[in-house]
């Protein structure tokens, strides 16, 4: 028998539905779970123990009442510090912030409630949640279960690392570059990097609306140990908000596709390992195991499409944020800041607009390539995961990282495209993930071929806590 805590959502569930355990014995467990495992790494850095206490005895009151139990009823979950829960600080990890309280529940959070998850507390994030290594001066440094001495990810790393640890079934996170596949992968974990309006978003909390391409590119989504916790966890966080006018009441599951996989070329000019891209190759066995066809091929100008996703993320930041992030944040976080920018090519009034309107074309030339190849498997790194600080080595160290190592990360958050990531395996003891990238609201098919490559690799969190 397994301890509580390491039970999957879809488990948990089950067992508060069938009266087997009530949520209130999930979440002591969990908050159990919680205080022995996060000392070590610091992912939750806001405990929520008494309201959840007090949430789960509710829950157990309303099903002895009668009341229907929600598809997550009892499951413990956590909340990223940049979204807004009613009456938390809403920081990003900005000391400066600190004192930003949410007025009410963002749309995620609300979604999670309604469908009966209990929340535990909430999980770190870099500085204005823009670096993809976990550490700010509110909160500290998050880090990887597996190796402290690598990168846990960003800027979900504290929901990437909590996950992994046990902490949770659940943990929410958002990407706009990355910041749900990159932890999900050093951390050996699953997740869903949505389409852009299957999962309302919303900050009551916030004094002005986003730039207009970071409306268009920051998602929110689940991080989970399993595949099908992923698809629970996203359903439930996909229920209509009024309050997110890119909202899309797309159904989960479409029509079949062809079981086709495009294995993704790797650019000339990317500096890989070996060993990293044979954990691809091994991926792409598993596919073809599960009665997939793969077949290597180039993608649409990748490296193009990353320049874009930079050119167009820097020039509204610089623009428009630059400025108090400049003013509040850390003399690390400014020279990340600006490694990232000077990548870019900072972009006028007339020269915006046209990338603006180039996104359509390079969008439309990849959904014309998933007519053919519903599913593009591609790295998430090309190289093994860095040390927790590498990003903070100067511009050479940045462009190290962005460009060569996670361009097929950045380039497809330009898209809107879903995008699933599941562990392949372990390089020297250290997880390594895969893409599966799919088109527009085929999270479903994403998820699909990610189960695939699970159904061999296994579920990597179970090999970490028998260490």
């Amino acid at each position: 028998m397994t301890d509580i805590w390491q039970w999957s959502a879809a488990e948990t569930a089950a067992a508060v539905r069938e009266r087997r355990v009530s949520a209130v014995e999930v979440t002591e467990a969990a908050i159990a779970r919680m205080r022995a495992a996060n000392p070590a790494i610091n992912a939750v850095v806001v405990d929520l123990s008494d309201q959840a206490l007090a949430a789960a005895k509710a829950a157990d009151a309303a099903q002895a009442a009668g009341d229907p139990p929600g598809p997550l009823h009892g499951v413990p979950v956590t909340i990223k510090i940049n979204i807004d829960v009613e009456g938390q600080a809403n920081s990003n990890g900005v000391p400066g912030l600190a004192g930003v309280i949410a007025p009410g529940d963002s749309p995620v959070t609300a979604n999670l409630r309604k469908a009966g998850a209990i929340v535990i507390g909430q999980t770190n994030t870099p500085e204005f949640s823009l670096r993809a290594f976990t550490d700010n001066p509110l909160h500290g440094q998050t880090l990887n279960p597996w190796d402290p001495a690598i990168t846990c990810g960003g800027s979900s790393g504290g929901a990437g690392a909590s996950i992994a640890a046990g902490i949770g079934a659940v943990a929410h996170g958002n990407d706009i570059g990355g910041s749900l596949r990159w932890p999900a992968a050093v951390n050996g974990v699953c997740t869903i990097k949505p389409t852009l309006g299957r999962v309302p978003a919303f900050n009551p909390s916030a004094t002005a609306e986003r730039p207009p391409m970071a409306q268009l590119m920051s998602v929110q989504g689940p991080i989970c140990r399993e595949v099908a916790d992923v698809r629970l966890a996203l359903a439930a966080m996909s229920r209509r908000d009024p309050r997110d006018p890119w909202w899309v009441p797309a159904p989960l599951e479409g029509p079949p596709v062809a079981r086709r996989v495009a294995k993704a070329k790797m650019p000339d000019d990317l500096d890989c390992d070996a060993r990293v891209l044979a954990l691809v190759d091994r991926a792409a066995d598993h596919l073809a195991d599960g009665g997939y066809e793969v077949v290597e091929v180039e993608v649409p100008d990748i490296s193009g499409t990353w320049k874009l996703w930079c050119d167009l993320i820097s020039t509204e930041i610089e623009t428009l944020q630059a400025a108090q992030m400049r003013e509040l944040g850390s003399a690390p976080f400014i020279g990340a800041l600006e490694g990232i920018t000077h990548m870019a090519t900072i972009l006028d009034g007339p020269g915006y607009m046209r990338a603006v309107a180039h996104r359509a074309k390079v969008l439309r030339d990849w959904l014309a390539f998933l007519e053919e190849f519903p599913v593009i498997l591609a790295p998430v790194t090309v190289r093994p995961t860095p040390a927790f600080d590498a990003d903070l080595k100067g511009d050479a160290a940045v462009r190290q990282i962005f460009w060569n190592d996670l361009r097929f990360v950045g380039a497809i958050s330009v898209l809107g495209l879903p995008v699933a990531v599941t562990p392949a395996g372990l390089l020297d003891g250290h997880p390594v993930g895969v893409q599966l990238i799919g088109s527009r609201y085929r999270e479903d098919v994403c998820l699909d071929a990610a189960a695939a490559i699970e159904a061999k690799v296994g579920v990597l969190a179970r090999s970490l806590w028998a260490r």
